[in-house]
């Protein structure tokens, strides 16, 4: 079902130092619409599909979710791994360092530590797809916020790239909504198991 690959989905090479940054791109290590948090969601809710198909699509995308982890967190450490303690000191990543040091822990730009609450899983696929979709969406709002406030070409190719993943997620996962809703109508049914 799952090969891991020993290289990563984009080649990432960040040549300076900058804590402040990692500050902010720590959150889509382990914010509330970041990579942990889309890999569980979408991992946990395959079992409610009731086709193969999306059911599929959801351990695919959720794999390429934990991929994408491994991918911020490669960021997030190479962009302290060089740091000098007072440019740490000196940035928002200060308070972090103090609990965690140069390690790479998943929590929130804010500081906040993921929380699995941020998940999503009910048994029905149509509100799980809703949900995946927005969720798609906050993800790229996310990267785009990060594209803002960097002027690092190397981060921001791999920022770019990883939004992308997440535009074509959300096509994929609005594809998988349009055609179990077709299903629903051909059957009569609204909600699943309900006809009217």
């Amino acid at each position: 079902m799952w090969q891991y690959e020993k290289k990563l989905q984009f080649p990432i090479n960040i040549k300076t130092p900058n804590p402040k940054l990692a500050s902010f791109i720590i959150s889509q290590y382990g914010g509330p619409d970041g990579e942990l948090a889309a890999s569980m969601r979408y991992l946990s809710q395959r079992f409610a599909m009731k086709d193969n198909v999306t059911k599929g699509l959801l351990t695919d995308i959720g794999t390429e979710e934990l991929a994408h982890l491994e991918m911020v967190g490669t960021i997030v450490h190479q962009l302290t791994k060089n740091a000098t303690t007072t440019q740490i000191e000196n940035s928002p990543m200060a308070a972090y360092y103090i609990d965690h040091g140069r390690g790479v822990y998943p929590a929130a730009a804010s500081g906040v530590p993921f929380n699995a609450m941020t998940l999503a899983s009910k048994s029905d696929p149509i509100t799980n797809l809703v949900e995946d979709m927005a969720a798609e969406q906050k993800a790229r709002t996310v990267y785009e916020n990060i594209l803002r406030v960097s002027d690092d070409p190397d981060v921001n190719n791999v920022i770019k790239y990883l939004r992308q993943r997440e535009i074509v997620h959300f096509q994929r996962f609005g594809e998988a909504l349009d055609t179990i809703q077709r299903k629903m109508c051909e059957k009569k049914t609204i909600v699943p198991g309900v006809k009217f």
